[in-house]
């Protein structure tokens, strides 16, 4: 199983240390699905961990030290150029792109533009919705 996390799930996993979003990178580290990241996923994963918000959560250390770590592990896809329009949110639309040029079977987000998509192509599920798929 091939899957695209959102940079919000994957900023959820970084600084929470429970909850479906560690989970689903704990069954990743297990190899239970393959991780599909871009240049462009782990770019704004990195922008948002650097914010001071999250110091309370993770170092800057730790947070450089996951998105190596997930740079180095998963695989990497080429961002894919001029995504369609699918979303309200024209921000999310390259995250859909990806999932389809990298052939992902889920997208994974909490994101309600993309959750709410009618009947996308790779299906959106939330953490939680995407854990159960692996337990099945």
């Amino acid at each position: 199983m091939r899957a695209v996390l959102d940079p919000n799930v994957l900023v959820s996993a970084a600084i929470s240390p429970a909850g479906p979003p560690r989970q689903i990178l704990t069954a990743w580290t297990n190899e239970r699905f393959e991780l599909i990241v871009s240049p462009s996923v782990l770019d704004e994963l990195a922008d948002v961990l650097a914010r001071p918000k999250f110091r309370r959560f993770i170092t800057t250390a730790t947070a450089v030290a996951f998105i190596d770590g997930l740079a180095a592990d998963a695989i990497i896809v080429t961002d894919p150029p001029d995504p369609p329009s699918v979303s309200p949110d024209p921000d999310d639309d390259y995250l859909i792109a990806l999932a389809r040029v990298a052939r992902a079977d889920y997208l994974v987000s909490g994101d309600r533009h993309l959750l709410d998509l009618a009947d996308p192509h790779p299906p959106v599920l939330t953490p939680r919705q995407f854990l159960d798929q692996l337990d099945t």
